[in-house]
């Protein structure tokens, strides 16, 4: 039975996204883990209100920042898979982990 680990990055710094998960493809590969990906998705514009007093009513122009996103998959390779989900990332990105087990083709189920 085969792991695939997926991994998700959310964080309103473009940069310091892209060369984290640069960075962890980079190591990925050296340690000759197959993993597909960064995808890319569109920015998401979020809006937050800004309120001048503790209560609604009167307010300043909303807060507005971009989201950007990357996701991974890392197939098999469970103990390199653990190692990356252990890791520090940065305080500014998101990170989400999620495992699926897979099953060879052709498995019979019980």
């Amino acid at each position: 039975m085969t792991f695939v680990t997926k991994l998700s990055f959310a964080s309103g710094d473009r940069d310091v996204l892209a060369e984290t998960v640069q960075e962890l493809k980079d190591t990925l590969e050296r340690k000759g883990a197959e993993c597909k990906g960064p995808h890319a998705s569109s920015p998401e514009t979020v809006s937050v209100p800004q309120y001048k007093r503790l209560r609604a009513g009167d307010e300043f122009s909303p807060w507005r920042y971009d989201v950007y996103k990357r996701s991974m998959e890392i197939h098999g390779a469970d103990d390199i898979a653990r190692d990356v989900v252990a890791r520090d990332f940065p305080d500014s990105i998101h990170v989400e982990v999620e495992v699926d087990r897979k099953k060879p083709l052709g498995h019979r189920r019980d």
